[in-house]
């Protein structure tokens, strides 16, 4: 059964940086694609990156620049890096992911396509204060 994870994340005031993990049980392998999303009260779920089992990932334009996502293929964890938050980074962020060939993210996962993840954590409250 596949269960993911998210933990690491708090309060901070805007400038100031955090650290979210997101640790997958239940792959037998690597051959995935994962991502983090975001979700704030009165909007919809949105992507923030999706990352292959290559380590390539594709960013939201908000968070370019000041976001970077990684994976530990080894430890199946994933992380997420945010530096210079801003208050309107505040929500709850979700780790997803679905297996895929080879590891890739298709255009849709890479575009941050709902439904196109099978899994999902409970999420993490990130909440950034001006």
């Amino acid at each position: 059964q596949v269960h993911l994870e998210e933990s690491g994340g708090g309060s901070v005031q805007a400038g100031g940086s955090l650290r979210i993990s997101c640790k997958v049980s239940g792959f037998s392998d690597s051959n995935d694609c994962m991502g983090w999303f975001r979700q704030s009260p009165g909007h919809k779920r949105e992507r923030v990156v999706a990352i292959d089992s290559g380590d390539r990932a594709t960013y939201a334009d908000s968070v370019k620049g000041r976001f970077t996502s990684s994976r530990d293929n080894y430890k199946h964890t994933l992380y997420l890096e945010m530096h210079r938050l801003k208050p309107e980074d505040t929500a709850v962020y979700y780790c997803a992911a679905v297996k895929s060939l080879a590891g890739f993210c298709t255009m849709g996962m890479s575009r941050g396509r709902l439904e196109d993840f099978d899994y999902w954590g409970q999420g993490t409250q990130v909440t950034v204060s001006s």
